[in-house]
């Protein structure tokens, strides 16, 4: 994993060979963004089967229930962890034999990165037509290759938008406490050689009024039923700013990425955080000793907000009239 914590001023690659390791550096997040975290979590339980002591297969599965639980508990927010662990539980029922499991499981988890990059390449040609030449597209922490299996989705359109010829520009927010939009973001997008003007949260709407902004492209950690969305807190904002001043907001994401078992944005589980990460800032302290922090990672942003959802397997238009009903079909 390229340790995503030291971006940008250091480019440290790690290597696990441990699944309690790679579980601890989803929670620490070393890597992040739905997509990776799912991706991660996948490799990390092939490595638990692999060195998963057992004489039976019912002492396998047992060993790797405490593994499921183990990375369940990494990010409780981001759906994608979910479905993967889903899908890895069913190898490990199904299987007659030992060897067997842990040889599909490792099949399984390459699979599920390989599957990841051909989705975000998909959901780059369904948004890129919502992108004009010449558009100034505002982003939202980072949802680019470093929180996907490459690519990217939100990032992954405007990608899309370029190489298709047209000349864009982008707005990064810098995506307080943690920084992703301008540590990691503007990090990709330099290296792409996409243009990249970096803003903090606040200025948003001082450009979305002064006519800069035009599209707004965020990404997403789980999509309720009715259109809801759950993206790293301060979306919310984007999304009422972006909506007073009648610019599109779109959101995309993976089909995996949607969750018709949570019927609305209030049943999502929004993940609390360590307030050291609100106190400081690269190690600096910067709010007084004693104070009182909040620190949720994520928000919800309601599909009244949100112009399209776009997927690789399609665009709801307007959510709030139909939710992922439409989307839902399409992944079936």
């Amino acid at each position: 994993m390229l340790d995503q914590r030291l971006l940008p001023t250091q480019e440290v690659y790690r290597t696990y060979t441990n699944c309690l390791d790679v579980a601890e550096a989803i929670t620490e997040m070393v890597i992040r963004g739905a997509p990776a975290i799912g991706i991660a979590a996948g490799m990390g339980i092939a490595l638990g089967a692999r060195a998963a002591e057992a004489g039976t297969v019912e002492e396998f599965r047992e060993r790797m229930n405490g593994i499921f639980e183990i990375f369940a508990k990494t990010r409780p927010t981001a759906v994608n962890l979910f479905h993967v662990i889903a899908r890895m539980k069913k190898i490990v029922q199904d299987a007659r034999e030992i060897d067997e499991a842990r040889r599909l499981l490792e099949q399984e988890a390459a699979r599920i990165l390989e599957e990841d990059v051909k989705t975000n390449r998909q959901i780059g040609r369904n948004g890129s037509r919502y992108i004009a030449d010449g558009d100034v597209v505002m982003t939202y922490c980072n949802t680019g290759s470093l929180a996907t299996g490459g690519y990217g989705t939100a990032l992954g359109i405007i990608r899309a938008a370029v190489e298709e010829g047209k000349r864009i520009e982008v707005y990064a927010c810098e995506t307080r406490p943690y920084l992703q939009g301008a540590r990691i973001t503007a990090w990709e997008l330099l290296r792409e050689n996409i243009k990249v003007t970096l803003i903090t949260d606040n200025m948003s709407g001082h450009f979305m009024r002064g006519g800069v902004i035009r599209k707004v492209v965020v990404g997403a950690d789980r999509i309720a039923a009715n259109g809801d969305t759950a993206n790293k807190i301060g979306t919310y904002m984007q999304s009422v700013l972006a909506r007073e001043h009648g610019i599109p907001f779109y959101v995309a994401a993976a089909t995996t990425t949607l969750d018709p078992d949570t019927p609305s944005g209030d049943a999502i589980v929004i993940e609390e955080r360590r307030i050291d990460e609100v106190a400081f800032i690269g190690g600096v302290q910067i709010a007084p000793e004693g104070v009182f922090i909040k620190n949720p990672a994520f928000d919800i942003t309601p599909a009244k907000n949100i112009t399209a959802i776009i997927t690789e397997r399609g665009v709801a238009e307007d959510p709030k009239e139909k939710g992922i009903r439409g989307l839902l079909e399409a992944r079936a």
